[in-house]
């Protein structure tokens, strides 16, 4: 092997190191949980630090049952798939039109869509809160789902507008010659190519959603969000670390599976408005 293929390697092993550490310093955390988690109250006692030599899923089962988790992980299911679900269908709508239609104050109108990303959630939860109460959807999960689709609307119609600039608008125009209506030109050609977009578009939204706690916290007061649910058994169980343990593990395994089959379509996502358009 020559010098500069062996400098070559040893410059990849210097690399790999602090890598290798930074990965270990993020999956300990998991390690430790799930340790715990497995631990009964009485060996965690004993030695908070060591293996579970006698490992139970007692744990799991009581914070699903007695700590009503399972409850919890049914309304984030149902609030992030309807939110996921309306704001795919919403974004790519609008940015098909904010892209490739031509109509009065259309730039205007980007420009307002991307100023809304700039303001924060805590300023607008007052007004916000007001008209979920007049409107009587608070404590419902089409509250929650709607309040989802406003909130992460913005991010969505900037990427799906990113994407569309990029295509060429003579696809458009070539259904419009064949006779198709606007409607028809999304849904038969900007819909099928935007799928990639799309899909990085509900892993996002979909880590958005089911992380949340300030939204769910304050529109469903009543039926509580798993990670509203996970923060409250801090203080309801503080005694019981292997069981509160055990409902962060269930709480994080969805989207930890999520991340490891989608993580590089999550990284590309990221880049998708840098490079088009």
């Amino acid at each position: 092997m020559s010098g500069a293929g062996k400098r070559q390697r040893l410059t990849l092993r210097i690399a790999a190191m602090p890598m290798g550490l930074l990965a270990l310093s993020c999956l300990y955390p998991i390690f430790f949980a799930v340790n715990n988690a497995l631990k009964t109250r009485h060996d965690y006692m004993l030695d908070r630090f060591g293996l579970a030599m006698q490992p139970t899923l007692d744990n799991f089962v009581q914070a699903w049952t007695r700590a009503h988790l399972g409850e919890y992980f049914l309304n984030s299911v149902i609030a992030t798939l309807g939110a996921v679900i309306l704001l795919m269908v919403v974004s790519s709508m609008a940015g098909f039109a904010l892209a490739s239609l031509r109509f009065p104050y259309r730039r205007f109108l980007f420009a307002v869509i991307l100023s809304s990303l700039m303001i924060p959630v805590q300023v607008v939860l007052v007004p916000f809160m007001r008209t979920m109460l007049a409107l009587n959807l608070v404590n419902t999960h089409i509250g929650l789902i709607l309040s989802y689709t406003a909130f992460f609307l913005p991010f969505s119609v900037y990427m799906m507008t990113a994407f569309y600039s990029g295509l060429p608008r003579e696809l458009i125009e070539a259904a419009r010659i064949d006779g198709a209506s606007l409607l028809q030109v999304w849904w038969h050609v900007m819909l099928p190519l935007g799928t990639p977009a799309l899909v990085t578009l509900a892993i996002l939204n979909t880590l958005s959603c089911w992380n949340d706690i300030l939204i769910s916290l304050l529109v469903m007061q009543k039926h509580r969000t798993l990670m509203v649910g996970i923060s409250a058994l801090k203080g309801q169980y503080s005694d019981q670390i292997p069981l509160f343990t055990a409902g962060i593990v269930i709480a994080a395994a969805p989207i930890v599976v999520l991340y490891i089959l989608f993580q590089r379509r999550i990284v590309s996502g990221i880049a998708v408005g840098a490079v088009k358009g």
